[in-house]
């Protein structure tokens, strides 16, 4: 199937099991766990200051990413809230607010945004990326649905009925999204996610794209997972127009998928 494209019958993906959506009750021991890990998350390289604007899942709320922009402030980045209430969905409605939000935060700071988009605030992030690539630095997805058979989740009624749009609206903007971004990309995701099929979270890596696998992460969980968050952490500390592979020698090495072949 081509990347994006629509999927046939035969090419259907299917959302995650009963099982994996169940298990999403572990989120909680995640973030537990990277409380009781945060001596040696801060030891993840310093941040330069610039603006990072973090973006919550379907249903979500800022409360949701507090620990990440927590995190991130530590480290030494100018953490941003979207401030916009629950995510209640609708990717095309949204686009005249989001890109007002990066415009006063691009101006306001002189600097480049990178965009941490969780979920649902991931295909926001990479839709942002694509209408104004002269202010966004970097994009980090954690277990978003933008490629291949986007319905393949176990929200997309809810997200229809409560977003007044469905996942098959505006196939050019769906398509472009799925794509190469102008920008460094960064997609991290969960063959166990029991929200999102995983396979909808692949982007097609290349010299400035790049898929991480966490191990054992949970969709609910991802955005506290303390493999995530260094992984987050670690993207984010590249320089400005510079963009290497991540490295997984780092100390939670062993909670990650192994490295892709870069294509060019």
């Amino acid at each position: 199937m081509a990347e994006g494209g629509a999927a046939t019958e035969e090419q259907r993906l299917r959302p995650p099991s009963l099982f994996l959506m169940l298990a999403e009750t572990r989120a909680l021991f995640e973030l537990n766990s990277s409380l009781l890990l945060s001596p040696l998350l801060l030891r993840a390289p310093k941040g330069d200051g610039h603006p990072v604007l973090t973006l919550p899942g379907f249903l979500a709320s800022d409360i949701s990413m507090a620990p990440m922009r927590r995190y991130l402030k530590e480290l030494g980045y100018d953490a941003y809230a979207w401030n916009m209430g629950r995510n209640f969905g609708g990717v095309a409605s949204k686009r005249g607010v989001l890109r007002d939000l990066l415009w006063r935060i691009y101006e306001s700071t002189g600097r480049k945004v990178s965009l941490v988009g969780w979920s649902l605030g991931g295909v926001y992030a990479r839709d942002l990326a694509l209408q104004m690539p002269e202010m966004v630095r970097l994009v980090i997805t954690l277990g978003s649905p933008f490629a291949n058979d986007i319905r393949a989740t176990n929200a997309t009624r809810l997200y229809e009925a409560l977003s007044g749009e469905t996942v098959d609206d505006n196939p050019e903007i769906r398509l472009a999204i799925a794509g190469d971004l102008p920008v460094p990309a960064t997609s991290i995701y969960s063959r166990t996610d029991g929200i999102v099929n995983w396979h909808t979270s692949l982007l097609r890596p290349s010299k400035t794209a790049e898929n991480i696998e966490v191990y054992f992460a949970s969709h609910i969980g991802l955005g506290v997972n303390a493999a995530a968050l260094w992984a987050v952490a670690d993207r984010l500390a590249q320089a400005d127009g510079e963009f290497k592979h991540f490295d997984r020698s780092g100390p939670f090495a062993i909670a990650y998928g192994p490295p892709e072949n870069a294509e060019s």
